[in-house]
């Protein structure tokens, strides 16, 4: 799949840092394969797509707890724009629970925030190279009563992601440097991410081999990133992904099954 799509990083303004982490442009590139993956993750997402046909819509795609795999429909993505929501960002400018939206695609208008419709409306024909300038036009300052609180979340969420070399802490740790407990740090995590501190830092380790794979044999990669040994990468990439590692890794994949995550409602 990635032969066949155009993947760009867009840049992200000072400005919005505190609402988005990432911005990323999506194209086709000649002809797109009959299925393709969609891997955990741990972010909710505002998505600007366009169809084949012309259709352009806005949605709002929440975290992934799992792979799916998918057969292209009748109606194919040609391009997107996908804005990645930084920890604790969802409620603030969405009005919406993280926890109400994982494993959810739903139309970014259906949701209760007049900033959410207001994006809904101003973002659906923007070109991709213009939607930073644009979103900082929109966006408001983000809301001071809650800076304390996000910036909590976000010190949580980058000691229990994973960096190459580095595993992610224990969930006792971090809630003891941050001086919470692990109940305070839970009830955190399911309000501004929608998962819990475990089910978090397991996504983005096993993000990390997906991403890492081909840069050391399995057992050193394992063994870089904090697992206990080779077979607990595998247990944990099997979980999440419906294959191990080496049946993903050489295209043996679950069947592929009719696209729902972007179905109209």
């Amino acid at each position: 799949m990635t032969d066949a799509l155009d993947e760009r990083t867009l840049p992200v303004p000072d400005t919005l840092r505190p609402w988005i982490t990432d911005i990323a442009s999506v194209s086709a590139e000649g002809e797109l394969p009959n299925a393709f993956t969609h891997v955990p993750d741990t972010a909710t997402k505002l998505v600007v797509r366009v169809e084949d046909d012309g259709r352009r819509d806005t949605l709002v795609v929440g975290p992934r707890t799992r792979a799916s795999y998918h057969a292209e429909g009748e109606k194919r993505v040609v391009s997107c724009v996908q804005m990645r929501l930084g920890p604790g960002s969802v409620r603030p400018l969405l009005g919406a629970r993280t926890a109400d939206l994982v494993g959810q695609v739903v139309p970014l208008r259906e949701l209760p925030a007049g900033t959410a419709r207001r994006l809904a409306a101003e973002l659906v024909d923007v070109a991709p190279e213009e939607m930073p300038a644009r979103l900082a036009e929109l966006l408001p300052p983000h809301p001071a009563a809650d800076r304390s609180r996000i910036q909590l979340l976000r010190s949580a969420t980058a000691a229990l992601s994973t960096r190459p070399g580095r595993a992610p802490a224990q969930v006792t740790h971090v809630a003891r440097e941050l001086a919470v407990s692990e109940r305070q740090l839970r009830n955190l995590f399911s309000e501004g991410v929608g998962l819990s501190p475990k089910h978090y830092a397991r996504i983005d380790r096993v993000r990390h081999v997906l991403h890492h794979a081909a840069e050391a044999p399995w057992a050193e990669l394992a063994a870089a990133i904090g697992y206990y040994d080779q077979s607990h990468m595998t247990y944990d990439f099997r979980t999440l992904m419906g294959v191990p590692p080496r049946s993903f890794f050489t295209g043996r994949l679950p069947e592929a099954r009719p696209c729902q995550a972007f179905r109209r409602r």
